[in-house]
């Protein structure tokens, strides 16, 4: 596989979690797919997916995160108004 230039992952794991992800993906390739594939493989594996995907749902839990507390202000902004004295 000829590597191009490609994007930096958007997130790291730690040596440790990586290693319990590769795994997981073994096991994962190996019962459902009857693939047995090597560390190295499923690593390309995760870090396509680290590259590729893992953006996508990055950005959706910054979007979850921005609503709840646009949501949250809304309410302090509600209380702030009903404690103001006339």
């Amino acid at each position: 596989m000829s590597k191009a230039k490609t994007k930096p992952p958007i997130l790291t794991l730690s040596p440790e979690h990586e290693q319990q992800a590769i795994d997981k993906l073994k096991r994962l390739f190996a019962e459902r797919f009857e693939l047995e594939l090597g560390s190295f493989e499923v690593a390309e594996v995760l870090e396509l997916f680290t590259r590729e995907i893992a953006p996508h749902y990055y950005n959706r839990a910054i979007f979850d995160v921005q609503q709840h507390l646009k949501e949250r202000f809304e309410s302090i902004e509600s209380d702030l108004w009903a404690l103001e004295k006339n």
